[in-house]
C-alpha cells in the first residue's frame, strides 16, 4: 500500500508531536534556575538612540521608565551597577530628566552607587537652573556618603541660592554654615563662613554666622593646642581642661553660643551643639 504524501507529513507531524510532550514533560519536572531580567544589561547610547528613531529625549524616557519599574528588593549589587548605569545614560540623553534624578537620589547612593548618583545629580543640576533638589541632594550625599564637609557645603550653598529670599534659603544656608564644623582644613572653613557673613543680607542672620566663625576660631586654636600638648608631653589629650592646667593655653576659647567643645570617637576636638551635660 502506497502512503501518499499527505500521509507522511501527518505521520511527521504525530511524531513531532510526541516528541514534544515527552520533551515537555521532562522539562517540566527539571530543576532550573529562575532567571530575574530586572537589570541584566545597560544597551549602548547609540543603541538607544537608534531604536528611539533618533530622538534623545525618547530613548531617556524609555530608559527611565525602565529604572521607574524595577524591582530593587532582590537585586544584586552588579544589578544595582546596571541601574546606575542605566541611569547615567538618561542624565547623558536628558541631563534635566526629573524623575531620573529623584530616583537616582533616593536609590543609588544607597546601595554602593554613590559615584553614579552624584554626576546623574551635578548634570540635573546645571540643566534644571531653576530647581534646588538636585544641589541639595548631592550635598548630603557628599557629606553623609563621602565625608566631604567643605564640598557638601559648597552644593548646599548653591543649592540655597535657587531658592527665593526667605526662611527656607536661610535654613539651607545655615546648614552649609553648620556642616563647615567637621571641615579639615579650619583655615577654608572660616573663610568660607566670613564669606557667607559678609554676603548677608539680614543683619540677625550676618551676627549668627559671625559667631560661628569665632566658634571655628576657638575649634582651631584648640586643635594647634592640642598638638603642642602631644608633643611636649609624649600623650594624646583627653580632656580639653588640661590645656590650660598644663600651661599650654592661658583660657580655654569662649564659645559665643556657650556650648563649649568636647572629643569625638576619633578623639579629635569637635564642637559640641548642644548644651553641656548637667553635672550631678
Amino acid at each position: 500500500m502506497r502512503v501518499t504524501a499527505n500521509a507522511k507529513l501527518g505521520l511527521v507531524a504525530l511524531s513531532a508531536a510526541i516528541v514534544f510532550v515527552a520533551v515537555a514533560q521532562r522539562l517540566k519536572s527539571a530543576p532550573r534556575q529562575s532567571v530575574r531580567v530586572e537589570m541584566q544589561v545597560a544597551m549602548p547610547l547609540f543603541v538607544q538612540v537608534f531604536m528611539a528613531a533618533g530622538d534623545r529625549n525618547l530613548a531617556a524616557n524609555i530608559a527611565a521608565i525602565r529604572a521607574l519599574v524595577v524591582e530593587t528588593r532582590k537585586m544584586t549589587p552588579d544589578e544595582f551597577a546596571i541601574l546606575g548605569k542605566v541611569q547615567e545614560d538618561v542624565s547623558w540623553l536628558n541631563p534635566g530628566h526629573e524623575d531620573n534624578y529623584y530616583i537616582a537620589a533616593a536609590i543609588l547612593p544607597w546601595v554602593g552607587e554613590v559615584d553614579p548618583a552624584q554626576r546623574i545629580l551635578a548634570r540635573a543640576t546645571k540643566a534644571r537652573y531653576y530647581d534646588y533638589q538636585p544641589a541639595f541632594y548631592y550635598a548630603f550625599n557628599q557629606l553623609h556618603f563621602k565625608g566631604d564637609a567643605l564640598g557638601a557645603s559648597a552644593w548646599m550653598r548653591e543649592a540655597a541660592e535657587k531658592l527665593p529670599e526667605g526662611d527656607e534659603r536661610l535654613q539651607m544656608q545655615n546648614l552649609a554654615a553648620i556642616w563647615l564644623d567637621k571641615a579639615q582644613d579650619m583655615d577654608l572653613a572660616i573663610r568660607v563662613v566670613e564669606g557667607m557673613a559678609q554676603q548677608a543680607k539680614r543683619r540677625d542672620f550676618r551676627s549668627y554666622l559671625e559667631m560661628r566663625v569665632a566658634r571655628l576660631r576657638g575649634l582651631k586654636d584648640l586643635r594647634a593646642a592640642a598638638v603642642v600638648y602631644r608633643s611636649r608631653f609624649a600623650r594624646p589629650l583627653v580632656d580639653v581642661n588640661d590645656l590650660v592646667a598644663s600651661g599650654v593655653l592661658r583660657a580655654l576659647p569662649d564659645d559665643p553660643f556657650g556650648f563649649g567643645y568636647e572629643f569625638n570617637k576619633q578623639g579629635d576636638i569637635v564642637l559640641r551643639n548642644r548644651p553641656p551635660p548637667k553635672k550631678p
